[in-house]
C-alpha cells in the first residue's frame, strides 16, 4: 500500500470509504479491537503534538497494536545529526506503518521514499496534515451528512496553516462547495493555492478580512489559531495573534445548523463561552481524528507497501538546475538530496519544489 504524505494521496473514492469504515468502528468498536494484534505503529514526532501523536497512539492500541516511538527531534538520533533518510530506514526494521510529525517541510516523503513501511504525514512544517483533513470531512460529514452544497468559511492563518491547505484540497473536489477565506492581508491564502487548486479546479471562493460579513452564510466555520512558531518575524505574530476571536456576539448572526471547527490547539481565538453552544464541534473532531487513523491505519496495512517515486508519470521535472530557497524545506538540511521541481505551467516557466511546493526561481 502506499504512504499518505498529502491528502490528494487519497482519492474521493478511497476517502468515502475510510469514512464508512470509521463510522463501523464508531458502531461496533468491540468488532476492530483485535484488527492490528502483532502489528506496531512507529510515531515519530520532532515537533511538539499532543492530539495528533496521542490520536495515532491511541488508534493503533484500540486496534489491539502496540506502539513505539519518540515526542521530540531531541530525545531522538536527529539531536546527533542523523537524516530523515536513515531514520526512515531504521524504523523500518522495527515497525509495520510510520506516523510522522516534522517542522521540515517534505520530511515525509523523504522517508517514503527510504521506508520499507507506509508512512503517514502528521503534519510537515507549514505544509500538509492530511490525517487532520480526515477528521475534519469525518466531523463535517456527521454534522451535516454531506460533503457538497456547503458554504465553508475558513478563518485566521491561511498563509502558514498546512491544516488549511489540505482541507482546501480536499473541499475541491466536492460539488458546489464555496470557501470564504477570512484573514489580514498578512495573512491570505498563497497565490499557488488560488491559482492550482480554486481556481483549477473552478472552485467558488471569496477573499475577506471580517470574520463577521459571511457569518450568516456559513455551514461550517474553520477557525485556525495564528501560529507564533511559523512567524519568522516575532513582532510580525505580536501583531497579527489577535486578528479574530470568536464570541457568542460574533456566532448570534449564524445558522443554527452551522458547524464550528478548529484543528487545535486553542489559544484565545474560540472564547471558552462558545464551547457550550451546540454548534462547537472542535472537540468532536477529536475523537473523529482517532476513528479515522484507525480506518487509515487498517487500510494501510491491508497490502504490501508500495515505495512512492518522486516523478509521477506525463509530468515534466527540473532536477538540479535551481535550488528550493525555502528555509523551511527538508533540502535545505537532508544530506545530497536532490533539488527536484515539477513544472506546473510551463507556458508561463512555474514550477515547484516537489518537497514543499514553494515555487522555484
Amino acid at each position: 500500500m502506499k504512504s499518505i504524505l498529502d491528502i490528494v494521496s487519497l482519492s474521493t473514492a478511497e476517502i468515502d470509504q475510510l469514512m464508512q469504515t470509521a463510522m463501523d468502528i464508531i458502531a461496533n468498536p468491540a468488532k476492530y479491537s483485535n484488527a492490528c494484534r502483532g502489528k506496531k505503529l512507529a510515531t515519530l514526532f520532532f515537533e511538539p503534538s499532543t492530539r495528533t501523536r496521542l490520536s495515532f497512539e491511541a488508534a493503533m492500541l484500540d486496534l489491539g497494536g502496540s506502539v513505539i516511538g519518540f515526542s521530540s527531534a531531541n530525545s531522538s538520533s536527529a539531536a546527533k545529526g542523523e537524516s530523515m533518510a536513515d531514520t526512515a530506514k531504521v524504523i523500518s526494521c522495527y515497525a509495520d506503518i510510520m506516523a510522522i510529525r516534522h517542522f521540515k517541510e517534505g520530511a515525509p516523503l523523504v522517508a517514503s521514499l527510504n521506508s520499507s513501511v507506509p508512512v503517514i504525514n502528521g503534519g510537515d512544517g507549514g505544509h500538509c496534515h492530511p490525517t487532520q483533513t480526515l477528521a475534519d470531512l469525518l466531523t463535517i460529514y456527521r454534522e451535516h451528512g454531506r460533503l457538497d452544497n456547503l458554504t465553508v468559511g475558513i478563518c485566521g492563518d491561511l498563509k502558514y496553516g498546512r491544516t488549511v491547505h489540505s482541507l482546501i484540497n480536499a473541499l475541491a473536489r466536492y460539488n458546489n462547495v464555496k470557501v470564504v477565506l477570512i484573514s489580514p492581508v498578512e495573512l491570505a491564502i498563497p497565490d499557488y493555492v488560488k491559482h492550482e487548486v480554486l481556481n483549477k479546479k473552478g472552485m467558488q471562493y471569496v477573499e475577506t478580512t471580517s470574520i463577521e460579513e459571511y457569518m450568516d452564510q456559513l455551514d461550517v466555520l474553520y477557525m485556525t489559531r495564528i501560529q507564533q512558531e511559523r512567524f519568522p518575524d516575532p513582532n510580525e505574530y505580536l501583531r497579527l495573534k489577535d486578528s479574530y476571536i470568536l464570541t457568542p456576539q460574533k456566532i448570534a448572526c449564524a445558522k443554527s445548523t452551522m458547524t464550528i471547527l478548529h484543528p487545535l490547539p486553542r489559544v484565545n481565538e474560540i472564547s471558552v463561552k462558545v464551547d457550550d453552544d451546540p454548534r462547537a464541534c472542535y472537540f468532536k473532531q477529536v475523537f473523529n481524528g482517532k476513528v479515522m487513523r484507525m480506518a487509515l491505519i487498517l487500510k494501510l496495512l491491508e497490502h504490501p507497501y508500495e515505495k512512492p517515486s518522486l516523478f509521477e508519470e506525463g509530468s515534466e521535472y527540473v532536477v538540479n538546475e535551481i535550488k528550493c530557497t525555502n528555509p523551511n524545506c527538508i533540502t535545505s538540511t537532508e544530506q545530497e538530496l536532490d533539488h527536484v521541481f515539477k513544472v506546473v505551467n510551463k507556458q508561463h516557466g512555474v514550477c515547484r519544489c516537489v518537497y514543499c511546493e514553494k515555487q522555484g526561481k
